[in-house]
């Protein structure tokens, strides 16, 4: 499933993130940049201790990273440029959890696009141990990459959603699906 928004593709693609080549991948990352599980877990893996040690100095300068704010590391042996990490929230009952994950992904396609990236693939952000409900999840993002690229219609040639399995993957083709 796929939708073009101006010049930008947006597609939902079941793959491994960490073996995409595109020129930026982005993390569902914690504050702290610790990459201790999931997907920070496997970036760090596949792109080496590099991307943490890069993290670790991004945290000792800036501090923690915040909502609607990213930080840029080099993506160590993976194929990517570049790896944007970003903090989606941790999902809560009553607290305006779409606003914070639409400032995540709007975070890291403006840092992707700043640095010069023309391709960006996002996970599904705070949908794994933050526990965001996963169709919810995934509609907000792709709704945001949306939104996000009719406000840039210039910026970004391809923003991949991608799923390491097929439920996921199924997931933000719905999300796509349903921008109409």
């Amino acid at each position: 499933m796929e939708i073009e928004i101006g010049a930008t593709t947006i597609r939902a693609l079941r793959g491994d993130l960490t073996t995409l080549e595109v020129d930026a991948i982005v993390n569902a990352a914690n504050p702290g940049l610790t990459h201790g599980g999931g997907v920070a877990a496997a970036i760090v893996r596949a792109g080496g201790t590099v991307v943490q040690h890069e993290s670790d100095r991004w945290v000792a300068e800036h501090g923690p990273l915040l909502p609607g704010t990213a930080a840029l590391t080099t993506a160590g042996a993976m194929p990517a440029r570049c790896v944007v990490h970003v903090a989606g929230p941790v999902y809560r009952a009553g607290r305006d959890n779409q606003r914070l994950l639409r400032l995540a992904v709007a975070a890291a396609l403006d840092a992707a696009s700043a640095a010069g990236c023309r391709s960006v693939a996002l996970p599904a952000i705070s949908a794994g141990v933050f526990g965001y409900p996963l169709d919810e999840a995934t509609a907000v993002i792709a709704s945001e990459a949306a939104a996000w690229s009719s406000r840039h219609p210039d910026s970004l040639d391809a923003i991949s959603l991608v799923g390491f399995d097929e439920r996921v993957t199924e997931a933000f083709a719905a999300g796509i699906a349903a921008l109409g």
